[in-house]
């Protein structure tokens, strides 16, 4: 990725952290979150695809962490250990030419029966994103948000 600015682009490794691109990069995070949570208020989530690769991933998904327990709280220092990150980097850089934006920055619940909140979700990247919520909603994991949505509408 590459981003420029007035003076021409900007280098990753030696941009100072820019409180406007945090600012947008918080935005982005946040309207991904809201979108996907809208969408399974009104679809089930065993109903639905996030890309036209979700078979695939989910493929790749049990077989790259097939001790992956889609129920349990996601252990973050595990994910984000060196062998985690390994594991996980070797994972999604088999997207890189086959998913938009697949290492961008987002937000995953940690576990499948939270919503979203504060201490409820971890920073992850988007391929992780989509192994993991791919896996939930083949699972019926995230069904409950929909079922939710609905009670609400009718009562």
């Amino acid at each position: 990725m590459s981003l420029s600015a007035p003076g021409g682009p900007i280098n990753p490794e030696e941009a100072d952290n820019f409180e406007e691109i945090e600012k947008q990069f918080a935005v982005k995070v946040v309207e991904h979150m809201s979108t996907y949570w809208s969408i399974l208020e009104k679809l089930p989530g065993s109903k639905l695809r996030l890309t036209k690769y979700d078979d695939d991933i989910l493929e790749h998904f049990r077989r790259e962490f097939p001790d992956f327990d889609l129920k349990a709280t996601i252990n973050e220092d595990e994910m984000k250990s060196k062998e985690g990150k390994e594991r996980w980097r070797n994972f999604i850089n088999e997207y890189e030419k086959k998913v938009e934006d697949y290492n961008f920055g987002t937000m995953l619940r940690a576990n499948p029966a939270w919503e979203y909140g504060e201490k409820e979700t971890i920073f992850a990247v988007r391929m992780q994103f989509y192994a993991v919520e791919i896996a939930r909603n083949r699972a019926g994991l995230n069904d409950w948000i929909y079922e939710k949505a609905q009670k609400a509408k009718g009562a």
